[in-house]
């Protein structure tokens, strides 16, 4: 299935600009996109050109809050079609669920985990690419639309316990905008991009829900935009990217979690003209670029993490794909963010 993103997820991205006083024209000509080709939000663009037009916006404007900016101004009414049934479910757990199941009608490559554990709940989220991009504007935004989501749904007295980003500190200068938007403990450098919530929160009643809403919002859904099938390739790569930090990211774990044999796995992969190592290693790629740029991260960390025994062979294998060993390449990124 092709990485596509409605052009609603580049909402606000306009006024934002203006706000910093930068030119986007030139910016969008970068990545063969236009004025004219965002004026219909439901309009499908590529991913990747989203994703990059928003880091290289934040890098030409002098601006790495750009994503939680445009963030700021985001409603539910911009998931388009979806909005509807999403914000009459009864809980957010169904809200959450109803976000997942039309998830490639709003952003194919966004994929939402859900943890729960001891009396919390972990929402995280992560980009499923072919080719690993740097996106740190883009899980902010992300992030700052899923916070805006849960307190729709919860009411505007809602907060999650913790917000987690895998960038470093920000600027003391930029703090402030994250504390408006999530207004909860922040930690920075982390594992992942995502909330922590009471788990309570997930089942709390939705007392805005309309049965009768939703049921209406759902058929039409249906009639004029059924819910698109994964295929086993993207199941898979999002059962990698749960798997990879535990060390149970093999194809016999994601058979058995998909309900299928391993041959018949192989066989249905092969089919889409993929393959499970091919899945495992586009996965480490995207996890790689991730948190390499996190400087907390060790390496021998980031070698565990990706399901490699030594820094020897995540090195070797890191330079193969990106042309240098990781230390290097950190040192390289660290230089240029200096610049």
């Amino acid at each position: 299935m092709a990485e596509l993103v409605r052009v609603a997820a580049l909402s606000g991205y306009f006024e934002t600009m203006a706000g910093l006083g930068a030119d986007p024209r030139p910016l969008l000509k970068a990545q063969g996109l236009s004025a004219d080709l965002l004026a219909n939000p439901e309009q499908l663009i590529p991913a990747s050109a989203a994703i990059r037009l928003l880091e290289c916006s934040a890098e030409a404007s002098g601006c790495l809050t750009l994503g939680l900016r445009m963030a700021q101004g985001r409603a539910l009414a911009n998931l388009g079609a979806s909005s509807l049934l999403i914000a009459h479910q009864p809980s957010l757990r169904h809200s959450l669920a109803a976000l997942t199941e039309f998830r490639a009608r709003i952003n194919s490559t966004l994929v939402l985990h859900i943890e729960e554990h001891g009396g919390e709940a972990i929402l995280r989220e992560d980009f499923s690419l072919a080719r690993p991009e740097p996106m740190r504007q883009s899980s902010n935004l992300a992030l700052g639309v899923l916070t805006r989501l849960c307190g729709s749904v919860l009411g505007d007295g809602w907060a999650p316990r913790l917000a987690c980003f895998s960038h470093q500190f920000p600027l003391a200068s930029d703090l402030p905008l994250f504390n408006r938007l999530f207004r909860c403990p922040l930690q920075f450098s982390s594992e992942f991009n995502g909330l922590i919530v009471l788990a309570d929160d997930l089942d709390r009643p939705n007392h805005r829900a309309d049965t009768q809403l939703a049921m209406h919002a759902r058929q039409l859904l249906e009639t004029v935009m059924k819910p698109s099938t994964l295929s086993a390739a993207q199941d898979v790569g999002r059962l990698i990217t749960l798997l990879l930090p535990s060390g149970r990211a093999n194809i016999q774990t994601c058979a058995a979690s998909l309900g299928v044999t391993v041959r018949t796995l192989q066989r249905t992969l092969d089919a889409e003209g993929s393959s499970f190592s091919e899945l495992l290693n586009r996965v480490r790629m995207q996890l790689a670029t991730q948190y390499l740029a996190n400087p907390r991260m060790r390496i021998t960390d980031i070698a565990d993490m990706l399901g490699y025994s030594s820094i020897g062979a995540f090195s070797r294998w890191h330079a193969q794909i990106f042309g240098l060993p990781p230390r290097k390449m950190r040192k390289s990124r660290g230089r240029q963010e200096s610049r």
